[in-house]
């Protein structure tokens, strides 16, 4: 959960050196336009500052993200594998 506090764009890419540039952009924008970020541009001094933060509806996820950690903690401890089930129609 990388956008509790606002960050900025290299703050991010800083924390997430696996994701390319490119994904992390698409990412935030899809983030943006669902209403689950903000953007906010600075403009008052070069060079331009861009700061993303979550917004209240996206705040509303913290527990259920929080609880996803959690579990893929847990099941990435776990010895065995996971085995599918199989599908309903077959």
């Amino acid at each position: 959960m990388h956008l509790i506090k606002p960050k900025r764009y290299n703050q991010l890419r800083k924390e997430l050196p696996m994701v390319t540039e490119r994904a992390i952009s698409l990412q935030l924008k899809e983030l943006e336009e669902d209403g689950l970020i903000s953007r906010k541009v600075y403009t008052d001094k070069p060079p331009l500052k861009v700061e993303y933060a979550m917004t209240e509806f996206g705040r509303t996820l913290i527990p259920v993200l929080t609880g996803l950690a959690a579990w893929g903690k847990k099941a990435a401890s776990r010895q065995e594998r996971v085995e599918e089930l199989p599908d309903e129609e077959g």
